[in-house]
C-alpha cells in the first residue's frame, strides 16, 4: 500500500484559522484511500516544523509527501517548485524566532527542486507554478521535507494555498474552504498518478 503524508500549518499570530490546516483536517475526513493518508499540523516555528516533518517522514517513509501553507494575497493554489537554503525572518514565528540570513541546513546546497510534478497540479487545480516560497517558515518546511527525501524515491514538496472566504481579512483574495480541500486532494492524486510532468513552460519573467 502506497502512503502520502499530508501537512498544512498551525494559525500564524492572532489569526483565527489557518486555511492550510483546515483542509488537511478535511481532506483526513473525506479520504476513502486505497492509499494511507498520514496527516499533521505543524507549529508555525522554523525549528520545531522542520523537526517534526522530517520525524514523520522517517516514521512514515511515504511514497508522496505534500506540505501545505497559508500565502495571503495569492488568488489561487500555488505549487512551489524550489526551496532555498535560507532563514530570513521579517517577522518573528509563533515561538518568538526570527533568524536573519541564516542557512536552514549549515551546509547544505542552495536549492532543493520540488519533486512533485508541479505543473500538472498546477494545471489540474486551475492554479499556477511559483517559483518563491519566501524566506520564512513554509519555504523553511519545505527545504527540509526536500533535503530529508533527496536521493529517495518519494515525491515531494510545498502547495501554497489562499486565504479561505470564511478566514480571509477584508479585501484579502480568497477561495472557498471546499475548494481548497479539493485541490489538495487533486493534488495528491495527480503526485500518486503521474510519472512525469508537463513539458510545457511554467516560467515567469519577474
Amino acid at each position: 500500500m502506497r502512503t502520502i503524508l499530508l501537512t498544512g500549518f498551525e494559525p500564524f499570530g492572532g489569526d483565527a484559522g489557518n486555511p492550510s490546516g483546515d483542509a488537511v483536517r478535511e481532506v483526513a475526513h473525506r479520504w476513502d484511500g486505497p492509499e494511507e493518508l498520514v496527516t499533521a499540523v505543524l507549529p508555525v516555528e522554523f525549528d520545531s516544523a522542520a523537526h517534526a516533518v522530517r520525524t514523520r517522514i522517517r516514521e512514515v517513509r511515504p511514497d508522496v509527501v505534500i506540505a501545505t501553507g497559508l500565502a495571503g494575497g495569492r488568488a489561487v493554489i500555488t505549487p512551489e517548485r524550489i526551496a532555498i537554503n535560507l532563514r530570513d525572518a521579517r517577522i518573528p514565528d509563533n515561538g518568538g524566532a526570527q533568524p536573519v540570513d541564516e542557512p536552514s541546513v549549515p551546509g547544505g546546497p542552495a536549492a532543493h527542486f520540488a519533486t512533485l510534478p508541479v505543473k500538472r497540479i498546477a494545471a489540474a487545480v486551475g492554479g499556477s507554478v511559483s517559483h518563491t516560497a519566501g524566506t520564512f517558515v513554509c519555504n523553511d518546511t519545505m527545504y527540509a521535507l526536500l533535503d530529508e527525501t533527496a536521493g529517495s524515491a518519494t515525491r515531494a514538496g510545498f502547495i501554497h494555498v489562499p486565504w479561505s472566504d470564511e478566514l480571509a481579512p477584508a479585501g484579502a483574495p480568497s477561495l472557498p474552504a471546499k475548494t481548497i480541500a479539493d485541490a489538495i486532494e487533486t493534488a495528491i492524486r495527480v503526485a500518486l498518478a503521474s510519472s512525469g510532468d508537463l513539458e510545457t513552460s511554467a516560467g515567469a519573467l519577474h
